[in-house]
């Protein structure tokens, strides 16, 4: 809490985003992610994913998401762990519409986008739901977890942001396309995302969080001019943070390491940090202190480390070089949570340890 006040602590935290139930359970004997971030020493950032919306999460029950007005019909193709394969189809009062998933043991994809046509989402503005947050679950957790780390929350839907949720509705290179080709129809579109998170954000009122995500990848500017973030993100990422931020929220940005081009709407957007700092070794734009030169400390950062070129296959020597170029470069004033930029899978349990280790010996 300290480093998402842009402060500095007695040493440089680290941790993970997101431990995957697939690395716990074939490394980790199944155990916990609290009890994972203890292992190894880190400091924990737990997860809630409860009433949050999100259909890639393991075991989702879809039944939770549907009303009398939109009945999600969800058809098991294959229920094989490592080949998921599930056929939706929502049943509207004017109309139905359907979307397809894939999945494995890792993960969950979209194979088939709901919005097939422009008037479906008017169907989306009519009937789709937006859950009330239970608080309670919320701060039995906050309080399991205490000063063992933070609880972080999502904004309801597929993914937080709202241009990042219309791309797990709509395939991403028409919904670029259609930003050129009709602009007001995705300004309609992100409207109603945006209206129906500010309502779910209500709810959030009083809830025991300490971080709030929201952005996506499909916002990063890997993938999106910053002409089209400027537009297509920024003012909706904005009313959405405001919102928050009227709770007392702090708030990360997401953007999978893509800044490249857009440092600065990210300090305009109202967001308290920035993730995941993705190197260009690992799909991002511009190093993690390319990206801290530009923004200085307005923003606290999470992220930086290569989980699958530098901690899976690096030796112990190259991990540490790292860590330590990261405190030096980034985390030099505070404000710095070192971290591994996204998931990871096969990575051996030693080599998360020497990360650990190393940010240990990281002392300001």
């Amino acid at each position: 809490m300290c480093a998402l006040e842009r402060g500095k602590p007695d040493r440089l935290p680290v941790s993970v985003h997101q431990w995957q139930p697939y690395h716990l359970d074939k490394f980790l004997g199944g155990i916990s992610d609290i009890e994972a971030f203890e292992k190894f020493g880190m400091d924990a950032q737990i997860q809630y994913f409860a009433d949050m919306g999100q259909f890639w999460v393991a075991k989702a029950d879809f039944s939770k998401a549907s009303t009398s007005q939109w009945k999600d019909e969800a058809k098991i193709i294959s229920d094989d762990p490592g080949d998921r394969i599930v056929n939706h189809t929502i049943v509207t009062p004017d109309g139905s519409l359907t979307y397809k998933t894939g999945g494995d043991l890792k993960t969950t994809w979209i194979t088939e986008y709901m919005i097939k046509r422009d008037e479906d989402i008017e169907l989306i503005r009519k009937y789709m739901p937006v859950p009330r947050l239970d608080p309670k679950p919320v701060s039995k957790l906050y309080d399991e977890i205490g000063d063992r780390g933070i609880l972080r929350g999502f904004v309801w839907g597929d993914q937080a942001g709202c241009w990042q949720h219309a791309c797990c509705l709509k395939d991403v290179s028409e919904l670029i396309m259609a930003s050129y080709d009709k602009p007001d129809w995705v300004h309609a579109l992100l409207q109603i995302l945006l209206d129906k998170k500010l309502q779910f954000i209500k709810g959030m009122k009083g809830s025991k969080f300490d971080l709030i995500e929201t952005g996506g990848g499909a916002a990063s500017s890997t993938l999106i001019s910053p002409k089209i973030h400027e537009e297509f993100c920024l003012p909706y990422d904005r009313k959405l943070h405001d919102a928050l931020g009227e709770l007392g929220f702090k708030i990360t940005y997401h953007t999978c390491g893509g800044t490249l081009g857009i440092e600065e709407m990210i300090v305009a957007n109202g967001c308290d940090a920035s993730e995941t700092l993705a190197a260009p070794s690992i799909g991002g734009n511009q190093e993690p202190w390319e990206f801290k030169a530009k923004i200085g400390n307005r923003l606290a950062l999470i992220g930086g480390i290569d989980q699958f070129n530098v901690v899976t296959e690096g030796t112990e020597q190259q991990i540490r070089d790292k860590v330590f170029e990261l405190f030096e470069k980034v985390g030099y004033e505070g404000g710095y949570i070192c971290s591994m930029s996204d998931h990871f899978f096969e990575t051996p349990p030693e080599k998360l340890q020497i990360v650990a280790d190393a940010a240990h010996e990281c002392i300001y």
